[in-house]
């Protein structure tokens, strides 16, 4: 019998499990930071050598109640004593339905709305796609430049940049169509990407075959870009004008990282449809379509599923999350820890030219990595910079098309002194990167 425990401890050295790791694991799977994570608790974790590192990634933002939230542990662990998987499909269990009912309450707003579960965001997006296409009957859907809907092929389709993404695994599937997103310190207005969909309507589709739109409200792998409220609001009169279903993909900021419970929120508009995944889980797979009622039920039964969609053990982490950010404080932690990440990250800014912006909602937010001298995107110098916060005890990763933009998904569970300790580390990675500091 294989004894994990015993083989964690007799290889507690990075090394030798990276070693392992390039054996046994193909290169197409990247790992960001050379380390081997062992265990964490809320904003922090430890590698196989005892190191502590804070982590402001969070699983790529899955942990926004944090690493272990006894919450999270004491509903699976509970769970894992009663059922553990009888597939939704085969016969309905408890879970998977008090968690539809407490998710459309949250987005629907007093609208009737339905919820299906799947395993990852790619999954929810594909499915959203197809909920789409059979409620208007129509083949067109529309996404954006920059944007990140998923690995899947029909999600490398509507992610927006080109490598690593599609490079090499084409054909794509047809009817996908691409609008530019609005970036200001790229000089790309609102006026111009609805100005793009103008003319997309006039030269590429007419309207009436267009079945969705489908929208982050904040940019997520494409730079921590906000829509802002109007432009919101512009695409979601444009489709109630044309009968075409508005899509929010809320995998990355959905469930408090913006300080709302969801971002579209921000907007003042509702969706028809939005995808959920990441934090939903609190750090166990699931992911979902939630939206309304009528759209939902277009489908034919046994269209939508999918063998572990909902599992048991997902669905009570998923509950116990929503009663963390639903009786906490978290929404206003997230608001809070956001303005003075924001502020220090301004504060840098002056101090070093190669930081040419600084945005983001809440506690998603990001700074934009530049050569001083060309203004030019510098994804070298991003990359020092992430690999000198990693060696100083700080985990980050970064975006953008570019990928020039370190993003920050700190949990929102992190401390004052943690967002402090992270920033003074954040302060001399910069240093160190640009040659500063030695």
């Amino acid at each position: 019998m294989h004894n994990l425990l015993a083989e964690q401890q007799a290889f507690s050295d990075n090394a030798i499990w990276l070693d392992a790791r390039e054996e046994h694991v193909p290169h197409g799977v990247v790992t960001a930071h050379p380390l081997v994570i062992e265990k964490g608790k809320g904003a922090e974790v430890w590698d196989v050598e005892g190191n502590r590192y804070l982590d402001f990634v969070a699983g790529i933002g899955v942990l926004n109640v944090g690493h272990n939230h006894p919450a999270v542990v004491a509903a699976v662990t509970q769970q894992l004593q009663q059922v553990s998987h009888p597939c939704f499909q085969v016969a309905a269990y408890p879970g998977y339905i008090a968690l539809a009912k407490r998710l459309n309450a949250l987005v629907g707003a007093g609208e009737k709305f339905k919820s299906v579960f799947f395993t990852s965001g790619a999954e929810a997006v594909e499915n959203a796609v197809k909920i789409a296409r059979s409620y208007t009957n129509r083949p067109g859907i529309i996404a954006f430049d920059g944007a990140f809907h998923g690995r899947t092929l029909l999600g490398c389709t509507l992610t927006g940049m080109s490598q690593p993404y599609k490079q090499n695994f084409g054909p794509f599937p047809g009817e996908i169509y691409r609008l530019p997103f609005p970036n200001a310190f790229r000089h790309i207005t609102e006026q111009d990407c609805l100005h793009a969909l103008d003319t997309l309507f006039s030269v590429q589709i007419m309207p009436d075959r267009v079945a969705a739109i489908i929208i982050e409200p904040v940019q997520g792998d494409g730079g921590f870009l906000p829509a802002s409220a109007s432009f919101m609001q512009a695409l979601r009169e444009i489709t109630q004008r044309h009968g075409i279903v508005l899509i929010c993909d809320e995998v990355q900021t959905g469930f408090g990282r913006t300080g709302k419970m969801f971002a579209f929120q921000h907007s003042g508009i509702v969706p028809d449809l939005v995808t959920v995944a990441k934090s939903l889980g609190g750090g166990l797979p699931i992911s979902g379509v939630v939206g309304k009622a009528e759209i939902m039920q277009s489908p034919l039964p046994g269209g939508l599923g999918g063998t572990y969609g909902g599992n048991a053990l997902a669905c009570a982490a998923s509950l116990a999350v929503l009663d963390v950010l639903e009786q906490g404080q978290l929404l206003q932690r997230a608001n809070q820890l956001g303005e003075q990440l924001h502020d220090r990250l301004l504060q840098l800014a002056k101090k070093y030219a190669c930081i040419g912006d600084v945005r983001g909602i809440g506690l998603m937010q990001a700074v934009e990595i530049i050569d001083a001298e060309s203004r030019q995107p510098d994804a070298g110098l991003t990359q020092k910079i992430l690999d000198c916060a990693c060696q100083e005890g700080l985990l980050l990763i970064k975006c953008g098309v570019q990928r020039n933009t370190v993003r920050f998904l700190a949990p929102l569970v992190t401390s004052d002194s943690q967002l402090e300790e992270a920033l003074h580390i954040f302060d001399i990675a910069l240093a160190r990167a640009t040659g500063r500091l030695g």
